[in-house]
């Protein structure tokens, strides 16, 4: 059941018979206080939020109220309490959700605003949506949070941003005041309404990011390469993706950025290339990569089923072959050859298995004395098919 900081005054009907009938009322310690007179047992919900969910399941079969803010089901707990019950075991009551109050508290329209959850995730995930206009409505995890976001914003180049940090929204200890007029600590709970204004560098939108936004040792797809290949790889709702040898896992992360709901394992043997990954899915907004350290051949088994899978380099008839044993049907196929090795591979398996066989050659302006030429690239030729 939704709560809000107002406590019982906002509560519908269904949320007080809820909890007249409640043998048990479970909440967060801030919760609890605001309720009305109850009969029922009230338990404290512990720190860290996991150390609750057993001693809710406790009292399986009893009458339960688990106590929530605002609307369970958005950045709230009601999807983690729920995935632990059967259908017919739960229902929910929601209130007023905390991006709702702040949204009118702005005046901005909810359907054309930002609206993010970083009570547990790193500010870093809202690196990809950062460019000058946009209108965001932030959930933090406590007061010292709306200094680091600050800061965070400062270091991208946002620093120009205004931030409207409101806390306790829609109850007697509610404040709304911008961030460059606080005066004392800020009080959970907390968000922040921010108007991101900057000269820092926006991400775009489209496959094909700029090369330096990546730290590499040289080991990356180049960004026209790697546009060309995310339309090949074609990322769809849900959908997994494995990146073998994976480098600065540029491709894995582009992958992400597509979709907030497609996911991706990145496999990179070289264990400084791996951490280099991983670094650069946390700057880039996109910490849910998983980065495995590790020779391809040797981990395939221990992987979640792909729906997708790139090689960007190493492709091997050994490699192929494997993958081709346990690559669930349907599975989508991307491989970038360079050398002469790998192409008459992929040329080889093209005739065996059929699909697309594309070759691509870049060139590039380049000072010639006192004119210009073209200085061409490395030719690429790109295998995919559908297992």
């Amino acid at each position: 059941m939704g709560l809000g900081e107002d406590g019982p005054n906002a509560l519908t009907p269904a949320s007080h018979k809820a909890l007249q009938d409640a043998e048990f009322v479970m909440g967060a310690a801030r919760h609890l206080p605001l309720l009305p007179p109850l009969d029922a047992k009230q338990i404290t919900w512990p720190v860290p939020f996991a150390d609750g969910i057993p001693e809710l399941l406790k009292l399986r079969g009893k009458c339960v109220v688990a106590l929530a803010s605002g609307d369970p089901f958005w950045y709230g707990a009601g999807s983690v309490i729920a995935r632990h019950l059967k259908p017919s075991e739960w229902t929910s009551i929601a209130g007023p959700a905390t991006f709702s109050l702040a949204a009118a508290q702005m005046g901005w329209p909810l359907e054309g605003t930002l609206c993010v959850g970083l009570h547990a995730a790193p500010l870093s995930r809202l690196r990809p949506h950062l460019a000058t206009g946009l209108r965001a409505i932030v959930l933090l995890r406590d007061g010292a949070a709306v200094n680091e976001l600050s800061e965070y914003l400062n270091t991208r180049g946002f620093g120009d941003s205004s931030l409207i940090v409101m806390e306790s929204l829609g109850g007697p200890r509610q404040h709304v005041t911008p961030f460059d007029q606080l005066s004392g600590p800020v009080q959970h709970p907390v968000c922040v309404a921010m108007s991101v204004k900057g000269d820092g560098t926006a991400l775009g939108t489209a496959s094909g990011r700029a090369d330096d936004l990546f730290a590499n040792d040289g080991q990356i797809t180049k960004r026209p390469i790697r546009a060309l290949t995310l339309s090949a790889l074609a990322p769809k709702f849900g959908e997994h993706l494995w990146d073998l040898g994976a480098g600065s896992a540029s491709i894995a992360i582009e992958w992400l950025l597509s979709h907030p709901n497609v996911s991706a394992t990145a496999v990179e043997a070289n264990p400084e290339r791996a951490e280099r990954a991983k670094q650069n899915a946390l700057a880039l907004g996109v910490d849910r990569l998983d980065v495995v350290t590790g020779h391809s051949l040797d981990v395939l088994a221990n992987l979640p089923s792909p729906d997708v899978v790139f090689v960007g380099g190493g492709l091997t008839q050994e490699l192929l072959d494997a993958l081709w044993d346990i690559l669930p049907l349907g599975c989508r196929f991307v491989t970038n050859a360079v050398t002469l090795e790998s192409e008459a591979l992929v040329a080889k398996v093209h005739a065996l298995h059929g699909g697309e066989l594309m070759r691509i050659e870049i060139a590039n302006s380049k000072p010639l004395g006192s004119k210009r030429g073209w200085a061409s690239a490395y030719p690429i030729v790109q295998w995919s098919v559908v297992r």
